[in-house]
């Protein structure tokens, strides 16, 4: 088991997303993987023993924005094959969380000698899906444009509840330009295009959220003058049903370090 390690590399813009899976695989790629392999989905990941499977598939259903499931593996399986070929689940995603009785334990680089022959994987879809969409539309996308991961925050929204499965909804956030309804609070005009994967979030989320500069996950980014924080339900939520249930062990993605899926952006689409 290797210790997760901060070391960013560079990923060539024409790689396929096997190829990209090959270097995070070989220790050549460690950072966040938004803006690669642009075309194609990343999946968030939990990993949790097949007793809890079941209820955590309930959970994924009753919470179908932040958890919409791209796959669910046979227990035991680390390959996952719906969602691309020579998929390894062990090896091939940057940085993976490891929670303890509802604690994070520790971070790494590999899950192998942490594998169990029980263990069941849900593939969630990222917000990270659709941002090849908001690119080719001009939109920019603040965390990519200062090299850093995209902002997630925790708010006091709770999630539907399914067996020991609960915990609160989390959001991360891009900047946009737009005219604001209210001056009281920072909300957002609906977006006029729509992504099965992960939908803008139409609540005014900025009441749930003390501090902008100051995430929960990833990292702050940089709001101009006349933008708006723009929220999507994001695929770190089911960390936080992970730890609220204290399982003995469970493994995520690290937030922002995603699975390279061979899915098409576009398959996913809806309009």
């Amino acid at each position: 088991m290797r210790a997760a390690n901060r070391k960013h590399s560079e990923a060539r813009p024409t790689m396929t997303p096997s190829e990209f899976r090959q270097a995070v695989r070989h220790g050549d790629f460690r950072g966040p993987t938004a803006g690669h392999c642009g075309e194609y989905a990343q999946a968030n990941l939990a990993i949790l023993p097949a007793a809890y499977a079941h209820d955590f598939l309930r959970f994924c259903h009753a919470n179908p924005k932040p958890c919409p499931l791209l796959g669910v593996s046979e227990p035991g399986d680390y390959r996952v094959p719906v969602l691309g070929r020579d998929i390894d689940i062990r090896t091939d995603v940057p940085a993976y969380n490891v929670y303890r009785d509802g604690v994070l334990s520790e971070r790494v680089d590999s899950i192998e000698a942490l594998w169990q022959d029980d263990f069941v994987v849900f593939a969630i879809g990222c917000s990270f899906s659709f941002e090849h969409m908001l690119a080719l539309e001009g939109i920019g996308l603040r965390h990519v444009e200062e090299g850093r991961n995209v902002p997630m925050y925790r708010t006091h929204i709770a999630n539907r509840r399914a067996g020991v499965f609960g915990g609160e909804l989390v959001v991360s956030m891009r900047p946009m330009r737009g005219r604001r309804r209210d001056s009281r609070r920072a909300d957002h005009e609906p977006l006029s295009w729509r992504a099965w994967c992960a939908r803008p979030y139409r609540r005014p989320c900025g009441a749930c959220i003390a501090d902008l500069a100051r995430p929960d996950f990833g990292d702050a980014v940089t709001i101009h003058a006349g933008e708006l924080p723009v929220y999507w339900a994001c695929g770190v939520t089911p960390q936080t049903a992970l730890m609220a249930a204290k399982l003995p062990v469970a493994i995520a993605h690290a937030p922002g370090h995603m699975l390279m899926t061979d899915i098409t952006n576009a398959s996913l689409a809806v309009f």
